[in-house]
C-alpha cells in the first residue's frame, strides 16, 4: 500500500478523496487517527468527513495540537478528533433528531491522554506552550483514580473562522451534587 507524506501540503490543498487511511498529514500523524473511533467500529457508524472543511480543520489540529504535544511527550494516538453526527448521537445516547454542537463535529477539537503524563500536567503544558488554542477543558481528572484519570479537550479554530477564545476550564464531579460540572480554571477533582 502506498503511503504519501502530506504533512507539507498546504491545507487548503487537501481534499475529500485525495488522502488514503496511511497518508502522513503532520510528521508523526496519520490521516485515519483523524477519524478513528472504537465505538463507531462496534457500532458500524461512518465516521468519515463529510466536508471539506473538516477534514481541513482536523489536519490544522493535527498540525498545530497533536503534533507539538508529540514532539514534546512522545508517542500516543488522540482518543478521538473528529466526531460524525451519527456518532456523537451514539456516543451522548440522543435521538436520530439531535444535533450536536460540539467542536469534535467540525473537526476543530480532540480528546488526548499521554501515558505516563498526569491529566492535569498535560492540560497545563498545552495551555503555557501552544500558541493558540480556543478551549482546553481538563475532563474527568481524579487523581485519586490515578494520574492519567480523565483526558485533555483542546480546540482550535481553523484560520480565518474568528479569534480562538483561549478559555481554560475543567469538567469535574460537584463535591455537593454528585454531578459533573464545568468550572472555570485547570483543576482536579475534589476529593
Amino acid at each position: 500500500m502506498t503511503t504519501t507524506d502530506h504533512s507539507q501540503t498546504p491545507i487548503a490543498d487537501l481534499h475529500l478523496g485525495g488522502l488514503a487511511p496511511r497518508d502522513v498529514i503532520s510528521p508523526n500523524f496519520r490521516f485515519y487517527e483523524l477519524t478513528r473511533s472504537d465505538l463507531a467500529e462496534r457500532r458500524g457508524i461512518d465516521n468519515g468527513f463529510e466536508t471539506e472543511a473538516q477534514l481541513q480543520a482536523a489536519v490544522h489540529l493535527a498540525r498545530q495540537v497533536l503534533q507539538p504535544v508529540r514532539d514534546q511527550f512522545g508517542s500516543y494516538s488522540p482518543n478521538s478528533v473528529f466526531r460524525s453526527q451519527a456518532l456523537e448521537r451514539a456516543l451522548k445516547q440522543r435521538p436520530a433528531s439531535w444535533i450536536s454542537t460540539s467542536q469534535h463535529t467540525t473537526g476543530c477539537a480532540c480528546d488526548i491522554e499521554v501515558p505516563g503524563v498526569a491529566t492535569l500536567d498535560l492540560a497545563r503544558w498545552v495551555v503555557k506552550h501552544l500558541p493558540d488554542f480556543d478551549q482546553v477543558i481538563c475532563e474527568c481528572y481524579d487523581p485519586s483514580k490515578g494520574p492519567n484519570s480523565g483526558w485533555v479537550h483542546v480546540s482550535l479554530k481553523p484560520p480565518g473562522v474568528g479569534a480562538n477564545r483561549r478559555v481554560e476550564l475543567s469538567y469535574i464531579r460537584d463535591p455537593d451534587s454528585g454531578r459533573m460540572i464545568y468550572v472555570e480554571g485547570l483543576r482536579a477533582a475534589v476529593a
